[in-house]
């Protein structure tokens, strides 16, 4: 596990993150599919080894206490005490092939990282967005074909079970014609990703990328592709709370897509992200999509699902999403969210690694089965990138696909 913060370990500075996040995703499902056997030795990875004493006190207290003494035990890299930022060289070096590393990094470490891996044999699970630049997007699917690497991007919400409907149900809806999504959290997150936030990286790549895919994902099975982008950004809200000047509030990308089949055939996406949200807007993240087509229409808002707690420590009332991530154990006392879509993401990883190594699948059979794969989330990165280009550069930016290769003009 290569990255030790809020998603891996639900630690963040000095304890548990104040997202719905408190004991992360990635830590502990790993953690639980050792339990179940499908998973073996378990290490993690961080740049400043002075963190670990005080991660594995929260993962201890906050996971083995919380679900029958949960084995919460890993190797980690560096030392205690020891800051090196290629820790994941070490680490990744001790693995064998076949062996798998996650990477929950800040975007622009994710290609030196996952390039690493896959030329030493090593299956990889990268966070959206998979890389920043189409051209790392494509070097590393060029690395993996040729090491034979099963290397796939965790977007999570295609197992939110709503979602994942919504895809099959768009099949049979005709062309499409119009999609609309939002997705925001709240300004508290900015303090949380205030080192990196509009230096390294926009809230267009953080969460924009959700929806970019979903719609990608549904779309792309009818014949539609994108051919252009243009971009909007707000400013002014994040750079009063102290982050980089350059850090914009909410980005808009506006996508049109044409079908390959039948160029006459047009459709338009819409899709926005902000992390400047109210901070008691009584959910971590609002997220909601309308997909429109010729024979029909889909809405999903998934911020509020029927589901609301009102709690007088919080002092309002919450909105929270057990479909993600359900915290509450079995009758047992175990661990009990393995239906949350959070943890069926990593599970689909660590289970198609097993089928790559055992050779019962080969990395294109997991491509065809629609999954997330490096080459089924081309067309994700070729939008966000061009999204950050047509703010920077002011201008509409082309997408070309000739002979299977994309490029961005």
């Amino acid at each position: 596990m290569v990255g030790t913060g809020e998603y891996t370990t639900g630690f963040v500075g000095t304890g548990a993150s104040g997202s719905d996040k408190k004991v992360g995703v990635v830590g502990l499902s790993m953690f639980d599919l050792r339990r179940r056997g499908k998973v073996g030795k378990l290490g993690m990875v961080g740049v400043n080894g002075t963190k670990f004493p005080a991660i594995r006190n929260h993962l201890h207290k906050n996971i083995s206490l919380a679900y029958n003494g949960l084995d919460t035990s890993f190797e980690s890299f560096p030392s205690d005490g020891v800051k090196d930022p290629d820790a994941f060289k070490t680490a990744i070096d001790a693995l064998k092939p076949g062996d798998a590393i996650t990477i929950f990094t800040p975007d622009t470490t994710h290609y030196p990282i996952a390039l690493y891996a896959i030329e030493r044999g090593i299956h990889v699970m990268i966070t959206k967005p998979a890389v920043k630049l189409l051209k790392h997007h494509l070097a590393l699917l060029e690395a993996a074909d040729s090491h034979g690497i099963y290397v796939y991007i965790e977007h999570h919400k295609r197992y939110d079970p709503a979602y994942s409907d919504a895809r099959f149900r768009a099949q049979k809806l005709g062309d499409f014609n119009y999609f609309y999504s939002y997705m925001s959290q709240p300004k508290s997150q900015l303090e949380t990703f205030k080192a990196w936030a509009g230096v390294d990286s926009d809230i267009s790549y953080y969460l924009n990328s959700h929806h970019v895919d979903i719609c990608d994902s549904m779309v792309s099975q009818l014949g539609y592709v994108p051919v252009k982008v243009s971009a909007s950004a707000s400013k002014g809200v994040a750079t009063s709370l102290g982050c980089d000047e350059a850090t914009e509030d909410t980005i808009s990308l506006l996508v049109h897509w044409e079908n390959s089949d039948d160029p006459s055939k047009h459709a338009t996406g819409v899709y926005t992200a902000s992390w400047t949200a109210p901070q008691r807007a009584g959910v971590h993240s609002n997220q909601y999509f309308h997909y429109l087509a010729r024979d029909g229409e889909i809405r999903i808002d998934q911020a509020k699902r029927g589901y609301d707690v009102a709690d007088d420590s919080a002092g309002q009332l919450m909105w929270y999403n057990p479909f993600y991530m359900r915290y509450a154990p079995d009758e047992d006392g175990n661990f009990n969210g393995q239906t949350g879509y959070g943890y069926v993401s990593m599970e689909k990883f660590v289970d198609g690694c097993r089928a790559v190594n055992s050779g019962s699948l080969k990395p294109k059979d997991l491509d065809a089965k629609g999954l997330p794969t490096l080459r089924n989330t081309i067309a994700t990165t070729a939008i966000l990138e061009a999204g950050r280009r047509s703010i920077d550069e002011n201008r509409e930016i082309r997408i070309e696909q000739r002979d299977g290769v994309w490029k961005l003009v």
